[in-house]
């Protein structure tokens, strides 16, 4: 396990959206269009089902709209550029508190990543446009990882990444299948309830509603529990 210059002894990864960024108005709306070009509709609660999820599992399985490989990665390139558009047009703003919880980890030299579904392309370019892209060591997108959430391989290949044993990291997340992904890697879940109520998050470790809740001390305090046991 490797150690920071203070006493913390864990590192921190962090999904990107509804944790990062406020970005499920700008992504809904972006598959809608999608659904128009396509001449094909989507659920009224079609985020909350999906949200946090490969846009190839969404297209293929939840949306049932086509099996065949190559069209499936035609799809989700071009739902990426509607929704690249969309913020281009409208922004998109950091969750409330993050940049003062971010500045607090850098300031204890707590190494954090990103692992999110969404693609590497979209992430920088959001990340160039926040200006917060300087805190981050780590990135891990779509592209990076075969099987998405829930499946625990992108929270695995995000700490091997960053080289740290999973037992020594706090996942942030919003979403169920998000929790799952890093409780079967192994890692302790912080969950906020930004994009979903806090009996879908019940699985975390910790559930909170805002950034601004939490410190470094009751994030040690999860692993403290743990050794101590």
């Amino acid at each position: 396990m490797k150690k920071d210059h203070d006493t913390y002894q864990w590192a921190a990864l962090f999904d990107w959206d509804g944790v990062i960024v406020d970005s499920v108005k700008q992504h809904e709306q972006s598959w809608r269009m999608l659904a128009a070009e396509q001449h094909k509709e989507v659920e009224q609660d079609f985020m909350n089902k999906t949200f946090g999820m490969k846009n190839e599992k969404i297209i293929s399985e939840f949306l049932g709209w086509t099996q065949n490989p190559e069209e499936i990665m035609q799809l989700s390139k071009r739902k990426e550029e509607l929704y690249k558009k969309i913020v281009q047009e409208e922004g998109l703003c950091l969750i409330d508190g993050l940049k003062e919880f971010l500045d607090c980890l850098k300031q204890k030299h707590i190494p954090m990543a990103i692992c999110s579904s969404t693609t590497k392309t979209n992430i920088f370019f959001v990340l160039e446009k926040l200006g917060i892209k300087e805190y981050f060591s780590v990135i891990v997108g779509a592209e990076d990882v075969r099987e998405g959430k829930p499946h625990p391989a992108p929270y695995l290949v995000t700490a091997k990444k960053l080289g740290y044993v999973p037992s020594c990291c706090v996942v942030f997340e919003d979403a169920p299948a998000g929790v799952e992904s890093a409780k079967k890697a192994g890692m302790k879940v912080i969950a906020l309830t930004t994009t979903r109520p806090k009996n879908n998050l019940e699985n975390a470790d910790l559930v909170i509603s805002s950034w601004k809740e939490l410190s470094l001390e009751t994030i040690d305090v999860l692993f403290n529990a743990v050794s101590q046991q």
